[in-house]
């Protein structure tokens, strides 16, 4: 009998520590390239089990396990304190176990005061990015504003997703700052009804509302979509093929967005949490994701590490008129989401 007690001792053991030397990475494709995954497994033993998905699909994972089942997350940063404030499916980032000398120091700034709940913040960014146009310059020359989306001249050749940047965008090129009407409920309601007349206006127009970035990159590839709604990598993924196709910022401004790292708040390795936030912003590891990924990390001197094509991109999209213009992304009140949600689904149900 005390042989079989021990046995089931030592295998319970032995299970514990197999969970204890898995990470589970909740995060967006391409942010744990394969190769990085092996350089930090081989490094600390830790292996890394990675599940791909996107915000609402990331909120709606752990909201359902009240923060279960994952040691690693990456929603955008305007995506957590509201989120927080009504769902605690996340926990407080222990600031001590950060690398703090890694980062752009600015935007770990701004991501602690945007995630800041209760007087703690709960998250450090990794990575940023835009949303804008991607342009078929030898057929949309002329496609610069948000308005392009809505264009009759552009009829056929239309695409965006369903989701938020659409709407924020289209109320900035007319006439609005959505980000100042986010403490005026009812002006932002206005708002977004005029928004929704105008896209279900213009629903003809539409050759897809596109879903996932491999779906946008073939129908700007093939010809059959001229102008869409998309992320810059996106754009610079395509001039790399085809000059004429390049990332446009809107000249009401590209919107800015930052994408961070969170602990759920039932995380089983929280150590191997951190160990993959200080790896993952070395400056080595982050210039190798950016070369891979075609996006600017938070890592402060990746830098030299950064593939030279990348960074021409950079600099032919992003002058510092252009940056200077970037609409970033404040955190995004609860009720405000659930309204645009509303309004999209009016879109997409219309006829």
């Amino acid at each position: 009998m005390k042989r079989l007690v021990l046995l089931m001792a030592l295998m319970l053991a032995g299970s514990s520590v197999a969970m204890a030397d898995t990470l589970q990475l909740l995060t967006w494709k391409g942010y744990a390239p394969k190769e990085l995954v092996d350089k930090f497994q081989a490094e600390t033993g830790i292996k890394v089990e990675v599940t791909y998905s996107n915000n609402e699909e990331m909120i709606a994972k752990l909201r359902a396990t009240r923060g279960a089942g994952f040691d690693l997350a990456q929603p955008s940063q305007d995506r957590i304190s509201s989120v927080q404030e009504e769902f605690g499916i996340y926990q407080p980032i222990d600031y001590a176990k950060i690398q703090a000398e890694l980062f752009i120091p600015s935007m770990l700034d701004a991501v602690k005061k945007n995630t800041l709940v209760g007087g703690k913040s709960y998250a450090v960014p990794f990575c940023w990015g835009t949303s804008g146009l991607v342009v078929n310059s030898a057929q949309a020359k002329g496609a610069t504003s948000w308005k392009a989306l809505i264009d009759p001249q552009y009829k056929g050749r239309i695409s965006y997703r369903l989701k938020r940047p659409v709407l924020i965008g289209l109320g900035f090129a007319m006439g609005y700052d959505p980000f100042a009407l986010y403490a005026d409920e009812k002006a932002y309601g206005e708002m977004l009804a005029k928004i929704e007349a105008e896209l279900i206006k213009a629903k003809p127009l539409v050759k897809n509302y596109w879903a996932n970035g491999d779906q946008l990159l073939e129908s700007v590839r093939s010809g059959e979509v001229t102008v869409a709604e998309a992320w810059d990598n996106g754009g610079w993924k395509l001039h790399d093929e085809n000059k004429d196709l390049d990332f446009v910022a809107p000249v009401e401004g590209a919107l800015g967005w930052i994408d961070t790292f969170t602990i759920p708040a039932k995380a089983k390795n929280v150590e191997a949490a951190y160990k993959w936030i200080n790896f993952m912003l070395k400056p080595e590891n982050s210039g190798y994701f950016t070369s891979a990924e075609k996006t600017p990390t938070a890592s402060k001197d990746a830098a030299p590490f950064v593939d030279k094509a990348f960074q021409a991109n950079f600099d032919r999209s992003f002058p510092q008129a252009v940056i200077d213009n970037i609409k970033w992304y404040p955190p995004v009140p609860a009720k405000l989401e659930a309204m645009e949600g509303k309004v999209l689904d009016k879109v997409k149900a219309a006829n």
